[in-house]
């Protein structure tokens, strides 16, 4: 597989900046709106956006079984901000009616660094990247409050990070992937790459 099919949800969100990212990044990536196109990709990324929003989204287009049905038979998934909260098992601080697809064994808190004034900046050290700290882009952020025993931590606020230090922020079970962060806005193609490479199998 010498450049895998990736799509991204295109259904809200900076579904552009990931396309880019991904096509950077050793990938064939196309937008995801249908059904049907589910079948045809090798990974899937969900990007960041309004996660309450992107579920009801998923269930007007009909993607949401589709999709939970293509993760549970092993469809590599990455998920940055929004897509990391639709990701996981359990999520504190939303509505009672949003969905989500259950692929991480995690919980997630939203907008548990505050709201978009609160937005920052940090250097993170990435397990499995190698080089410089990562500087991760924090837009109205989750962070993770649990993980299961089959969950890796990937990342963590840093110390400096005030009081969020400590806290997960980027998390893999498997062939799944989730950052609190947004690494298409930074022109880092670390994550991307990591991501490709596990839809390769590498």
């Amino acid at each position: 597989m010498t450049r895998p099919l990736v799509g991204v949800l295109a259904l809200q969100g900076d579904v552009r900046e990931h396309l880019a990212a991904l096509n950077d990044s050793g990938s064939d990536a196309v937008g995801i709106r249908r059904p049907e196109e589910l079948e045809k990709i090798d990974g899937l990324v969900i990007p960041g956006g309004e996660s309450t929003t992107m579920s009801k989204l998923l269930q007007i287009f009909e993607l949401l079984e589709p999709l939970k049905a293509r993760l549970r038979d092993g469809l590599p998934a990455y998920g940055s901000c929004a897509g990391m909260i639709l990701l996981a098992s359990e999520i504190l601080d939303t509505r009672p009616d949003a969905q989500h697809l259950g692929a991480i064994d995690m919980t997630v808190r939203r907008n548990a660094f505050g709201r978009q004034v609160d937005s920052f900046e940090s250097d993170l050290e990435f397990e499995g990247i190698v080089g410089d700290p990562m500087r991760a882009v924090f837009i109205r952020a989750p962070w993770v409050e649990r993980v299961g025993d089959d969950v890796q931590v990937l990342a963590r606020v840093p110390e400096s990070g005030g009081a969020a230090a400590g806290r997960i922020v980027a998390v893999r079970q498997g062939s799944v992937v989730a950052t609190s962060f947004h690494p298409e806005v930074t022109g880092d193609r670390r994550v991307h790459e990591l991501f490709v490479d596990i839809v390769r199998g590498v």
